[in-house]
């Protein structure tokens, strides 16, 4: 007998923004969020205000139970847990799970992960693909195992990557199809169809690329690298966390740019790479192997992102100017 959405009881399990739309797509498509787990709330902001995970903040205005352990091998969680008796645990955007967790609902646990597995296994595999210039990505559902991001893979989308995408255009991409992947996998798991696929016996065109974390000093732009690696570098950690530089005055003052968007100019020259174009007035360009990179928009530290001629009215560069 094939078990109605209504009666199948879920467990949902998610922190950032991404995690909320395939959460949003179950409740309001009939299916039975029996309860959520979310990260702990944690201080943010200048004024360390706490502030509520998203997808907390949209459990609370949907009355949908909540969990949020420090530790998920805690006893007091794990019984917590099981006394949902779920049949079926979705991981979107969490943490590495143990087994204890993983491997309790009769029906598995399975995640969506941002991109065409095995490829990017990771944790900011959006952010990877676009740094190194692939032309598509995608989202894929697999049942969780031991070893992360490697379990049986159940479903996938394929994503094109435009040239013009920032990392911020290819997560919306990805999370809005990854409302309907999640709920076309449930409904496939209903319906006793899935066949999973193990990783290993994907087809991969060339060699496997990690997805590690990215902390501040991966985000450093290295001048001496070729314009389209620098232009797909800043693309890909734009908005979020965005690629910075250090902007070397004449006299030393040293000041930390954030740059946001960049146009390719390939063009030869006999500059040094980090050798900073400017009038001043409209533009700034950077001389790098094989060209510029012109600089559309970009931040002042503790001031909010401008264009490139907004910031120049009130912020002159002085001849002889570099980054590095």
């Amino acid at each position: 007998m094939i078990m109605k959405k209504e009666d199948l009881r879920i467990v949902y399990m998610g922190t950032p923004e991404f995690a909320v739309e395939p959460l949003r797509c179950l409740v309001e498509g009939g299916y039975n969020v029996v309860g959520v787990i979310t990260m702990p709330d944690k201080p943010a902001g200048r004024g360390h205000k706490v502030q509520f995970s998203p997808v907390k903040q949209y459990a609370l205005e949907h009355d949908l139970p909540l969990l949020q352990p420090e530790k998920l091998k805690d006893e007091t969680f794990v019984g917590a847990l099981r006394a949902w008796n779920a049949d079926l645990q979705i991981v979107v955007a969490f943490r590495m799970l143990p087994e204890v967790v993983w491997n309790m609902p009769r029906l598995g646990t399975f995640n969506l992960h941002a991109s065409l597995l095995p490829q990017y296994r990771g944790a900011a595999p959006i952010n990877w693909a676009v740094i190194n210039g692939d032309t598509e990505t995608g989202i894929t559902t697999f049942f969780l195992k031991h070893e992360i991001d490697t379990g049986e893979v159940i479903q996938q989308v394929r994503v094109p990557i435009a040239d013009t995408d920032n990392v911020g255009i290819v997560h919306d991409k990805l999370m809005m199809l990854g409302g309907r992947l999640v709920t076309e996998t449930v409904d496939a798991i209903l319906a006793d169809a899935v066949r999973p696929v193990p990783q290993e016996e994907m087809v991969v065109v060339g060699e496997l690329r990690p997805a590690p974390k990215i902390f501040k000093d991966t985000c450093r732009i290295d001048w001496s690298r070729p314009v389209k690696r620098i232009y797909d570098f800043i693309r890909g950690l734009s908005p979020y966390p965005a690629a910075w530089t250090e902007l070397v005055q004449p006299d030393g003052t040293v000041v930390v740019l954030k740059i946001f968007e960049t146009e390719k100019i390939y063009q030869e020259h006999q500059l040094q790479s980090g050798t900073v174009l400017t009038d001043n007035k409209n533009y700034l360009h950077i001389a790098v192997p094989e060209g510029f990179i012109k600089v559309l928009a970009l931040q002042l530290p503790g001031k909010k992102r401008l264009k490139t001629d907004e910031l120049l009215r009130g912020f002159r560069l002085a001849d002889g100017v570099k980054v590095q």
